[in-house]
This record gives structure tokens, sequence and C-alpha cells, in this order.
């Protein structure tokens, strides 16, 4: 069994309150989470509004699998225009 876990770090320039970070993440969750079967959730960065940082979650059976799956999430996030991809990790364990 193989756990791949994916960190990411967002900026969302056009938030101007928690709110509207809030309404970015949420649509990222629900997209990512819909598409690509993962646990998603907002881990650090919760009090800054144009900062956030999502950790996502997987398990498989294949190493190569699940870092593929999780190389597609961070492509879909550079595409992603409401808000722009800072940095990330693909950790598997």
């Amino acid at each position: 069994m193989v756990v791949g876990v994916l960190t990411v770090r967002l900026a969302v320039f056009e938030s101007l309150s928690l709110k509207d970070k809030r309404r970015v993440t949420r649509s990222l969750r629900d997209r990512i989470g819909a598409r690509h079967n993962v646990s998603i959730a907002e881990v650090d960065d919760l009090d800054h509004r144009q900062a956030a940082t999502l950790g996502i979650a997987m398990v498989s059976n294949d190493a190569a699998f699940a870092r593929s799956c999780l190389q597609k999430i961070v492509d879909e996030l550079r595409a992603y225009t409401g808000a722009s991809l800072l940095s990330f990790d693909i950790e598997l364990l």
C-alpha cells in the first residue's frame, strides 16, 4: 500500500477577504476531489486572505500510479486561473 501526499501553496491575488479565498479554495477542493478521487483539505495559511496551503492525499497499490495522479493535479492547478501555484511537494509513503 502506498500513500501519496501532495502539499501545494497557492496565491489568491484577487481575494479581498477570507470569504473570497474560501470561495476559491472550496471550488478547487470540489473540482479536484470529484475528478481524482482524493482527499483534500486546507492545512495552513487559514488566516491569510491571499495565501492558501492545501493538503491532498490518496491511497494506491502502485507508487508510479500515485505519483502520476498527483502530478496531474499539479498540472491542473498550474492551469487554474483563480489562483497561482507557488510551490508543491509530492511525497510517497
